[in-house]
């Protein structure tokens, strides 16, 4: 490029960027409350197919274009096709050594480089996709379609492969997806990187590659430090507390990968009791004595913890419990009832916008009999969330204590949300094929409990006869429900 060609186009970004929408156009963006002055302030972001073109660095950029190019250069050579698998995962060992000692900013725009340089051919994507359409009827229709496969995947995929090859690979890439995520909210720049990387993780972590392996007291103590590490439902305290959750009475089972084989992916905690349980109190209490295997008709899945946040939408909970339900079953041929003792976290933010649409739901007589609970007639939501505040001094009789309930049963077993359950917990259960049982007030009396759902918890029961009916009912909208459940609606 001559000077003043390059002078000329310095000369046009400067000016574009001098360039203030105004008034009216920033109404039009739904920008007007925002003075024109800081419109003008607010960094313009470049993509990198500019910001490799130009010279000069950008004050919010981390890594200037000479130092984008050379990154850019080191990710090409990973995947070089004149190079072996070896070679290209020792290239990538070097990238992944230089990212570990780089700031987030300057991840950030490795991870830009790996979403937007590493994308397939336009044009051989648009010509096999004619060829493809033309073929459609033909005995040329599935080679053609092989063909315009092919011609979609895109190099980023072969760079993923070769960080993948080298010992330690896979829990790096795990890792920078992790840290990814915060990004995915502010930057969709980010996301042909993301939805890549989810789909190799599908594969690479399919569950016929999985292995399940029981987690005991006995296992080794870096494994026992990762359970007190993830564990995302019931912190655990100490020591005591996790030889407690690997009592006898106890069991604990995780999905491990061969490449990583110190690391549980997802483990589950049970207690084998002779009744479905209502409280978590009695089953964390490291002082109650161990429950007798010999009665023990129950297995109560009461904490599931996915450990790898870099794994998000990579489905393995279910396989889980349908491997550790057979595995129970085969060492206590007794046990008859599987079913979960669950948190429902999502409740209390959910009743804090919904309160007034649930107290609508009231006939005249059950808003007359809460109002006079409040103290204040007709109640508003403001009366009855504030009422409800502390509900463990509400009688077993109250209207509010009664209320309280039917709203949790509409929020668990009504609520919908594209035809899924709001509740994240309830989606996971009732997506595997359990229904809703029952609701038990003070399940939970530790202060996340009180504040995710009024210490409210749920029982999601596994009857494994009708897995695929709940299923099909929950396909339909329609969210499988005990009676016990039903009776609470509105």
């Amino acid at each position: 490029m001559n000077p003043s060609d390059w002078l000329s186009r310095s000369v046009s970004r400067f000016k574009a960027a001098e360039k203030v929408p105004s008034k009216k156009a920033a109404a039009q963006l739904g920008r007007a409350q925002v003075a024109p002055e800081k419109v003008a302030n607010e960094p313009l972001q470049r993509s990198t197919h500019e910001r490799l073109q130009a010279t000069l660095r950008h004050k919010d950029e981390a890594l200037s274009p000479r130092m984008l190019r050379r990154s850019l250069h080191e990710l090409q050579a990973i995947i070089d096709p004149r190079v072996s698998e070896v070679e290209g995962g020792r290239r990538a060992t070097t990238v992944a050594a230089w990212y570990a000692g780089a700031t987030l900013a300057r991840r950030r725009d490795l991870w830009l480089l790996m979403s937007e340089q590493f994308v397939a051919n336009a044009q051989k994507v648009k010509a096999a996709q004619a060829q493809f359409a033309a073929a459609v009827g033909t005995p040329d229709e599935a080679v053609a379609e092989v063909r315009y496969r092919r011609a979609t995947v895109s190099p980023r995929r072969r760079l993923l492969q070769r960080f993948s090859s080298y010992p330690g690979g896979i829990q790096f890439l795990i890792d920078m997806r992790a840290e990814m995520q915060a990004g995915l909210k502010t930057d969709p720049r980010l996301l042909a990187l993301d939805v890549e990387m989810e789909y190799m993780f599908s594969t690479w972590f399919d569950v016929g590659f999985l292995d399940l392996r029981r987690i005991s007291w006995d296992s080794p103590a870096s494994l026992i430090e990762k359970l007190i590490k993830y564990e995302a439902v019931h912190d655990i305290k100490s020591w005591a507390d996790v030889k407690n959750r690997l009592d006898s009475d106890r069991r604990c089972y995780g999905f491990f990968h061969p490449r990583l084989p110190d690391v549980p992916l997802i483990f589950v905690e049970v207690a084998l009791v002779d009744e479905i349980s209502t409280e978590v109190g009695p089953l964390l209490d490291e002082l109650a004595a161990p429950s007798d295997l010999k009665k023990a008709t129950t297995a109560i899945f009461y904490s599931i913890s996915n450990t790898q946040t870099g794994l998000r939408g990579v489905s393995f909970g279910d396989s889980l419990i349908k491997h550790v339900v057979e595995t129970l079953k085969a060492e206590f041929p007794r046990l008859k009832t599987f079913a979960t003792l669950s948190p429902i976290p999502g409740f209390r933010p959910w009743l804090a916008k919904n309160a007034t649409a649930m107290l609508e739901k009231l006939g005249d007589k059950e808003r007359a009999a809460l109002g006079r609970a409040i103290g204040f007639e007709p109640p508003g939501a403001g009366h009855f969330l504030r009422a409800i505040e502390e509900p463990l001094a509400l009688p077993e009789k109250s209207p509010l204590r009664r209320m309280l309930l039917q709203c949790a049963a509409h929020y668990l077993g009504q609520a919908l949300h594209e035809d899924k359950p709001l509740d994240p917990v309830a989606r996971f259960h009732l997506g595997n094929g359990a229904r809703i049982e029952s609701l038990n007030w003070a399940g939970d009396l530790s202060p996340k409990g009180l504040k995710q759902s009024y210490g409210l918890m749920v029982n999601y029961l596994y009857d494994l006869r009708r897995l695929d009916k709940h299923r099909s009912l929950l396909a339909q909208g329609k969210i499988p429900v005990s009676s016990a459940i039903e009776d609470l609606f509105f």
